[in-house]
């Protein structure tokens, strides 16, 4: 039997990210439509999420620099964007994410945020990982659409290099000819083997790449059975966008969740989780056990 891969916790803010403990959530906008808009979602995700007792960092993109348009919707600005999900953050006491897309971002944003994403099509840029991983901040490292999920291993390897082991690695899809994209369960069991907490993200995993010609398309319908089955398989986090009308959102609206519907989504995941987790833990008891576990915790 193979040696047990020592996993690392990781914990922001109060929000754990664990492959053996409960799990976590990340979500929020697309993209920073407006303070108001943002603050509405993370007010709504917060209460959400404190009334589950569960881990949660609010998400927003500062600046959207890879629409597929150049004229498309991007938000204020960089470093406008940052200053202003610190501060709806902070005034709801919870951690912040953001992505960055040049490594000169790097050092700006870990001053506003507390956890920086490398997007997927940057996943394999050495010098992107090294400027993230120079800051010290925790780095949730999206794997690329054409990147195996061993081959991940190298790219956290470099942001290892520069001796930052808080680590996240996100499962987001992979590309499936063109304009479509598949999740391969066995991912997340290999991406775990790397020894940090794992990512589902379920929403962009069921984009449609240049779907509407002029922009990205998606199935949100799909967003809910591979949440299911990603839980399932176990992982530290689940990752997800949402928006109250995401027909009308300015990113990403056909991939995204209705706000209203986050805390059924939220629900669901956390009681897979709670048995898959529970059931690991005690050499498979009695499943219904830990159904009843579960309800008892609120959880169905």
């Amino acid at each position: 039997m193979p040696a047990k891969i020592r996993q690392v916790r990781l914990e922001v803010r109060g929000a754990v990210f664990s492959n053996d403990g409960p799990v976590a959530f990340i979500g929020g906008l697309c993209a920073l439509e407006s303070e108001a808009m943002l603050r509405r979602v993370g007010k709504s995700l917060t209460d959400c999420f404190a009334k589950l007792d569960a881990g949660f960092v609010l998400k927003c993109s500062a600046d959207k620099a890879n629409r597929t348009s150049a004229g498309a919707f991007r938000g204020p600005g960089f470093e406008a964007g940052l200053r202003i999900l610190a501060r709806v953050a902070r005034s709801l006491g919870v951690a912040c994410l953001t992505d960055v897309h040049e490594p000169a971002q790097a050092a700006l944003a870990a001053r506003y945020v507390d956890i920086l994403q490398v997007p997927a099509f940057l996943c394999r840029q050495t010098e992107m990982l090294l400027a993230c991983g120079r800051t010290g901040k925790p780095v949730n490292l999206k794997k690329g659409q054409f990147v195996s999920p061993w081959d991940m291993a190298h790219a956290v390897r470099k942001i290892e290099s520069t001796g930052n082991r808080k680590i996240l690695i996100t499962e987001r899809g992979t590309s499936f000819g063109y304009g479509n994209l598949v999740v391969d369960m066995r991912s997340l069991a290999i991406l775990r083997s790397l020894g940090y907490p794992v990512i589902f993200d379920a929403t962009h995993s069921v984009q449609l790449p240049g779907g509407l010609g002029h922009a990205t398309g998606g199935e949100r319908r799909h967003i809910w059975p591979l949440t299911r089955a990603a839980t399932a398989v176990g992982v530290a986090g689940v990752f997800f966008e949402a928006h109250p009308d995401p027909d009308r959102a300015l990113s990403d609206g056909p991939n995204a969740l209705s706000l209203r519907d986050v805390p059924r989504f939220a629900r669901m995941a956390r009681c897979i989780d709670s048995v898959v987790k529970h059931m690991t833990a005690n050499a498979f008891t009695d499943g219904c056990q830990c159904h009843r576990a579960a309800a008892r915790r609120g959880l169905l």
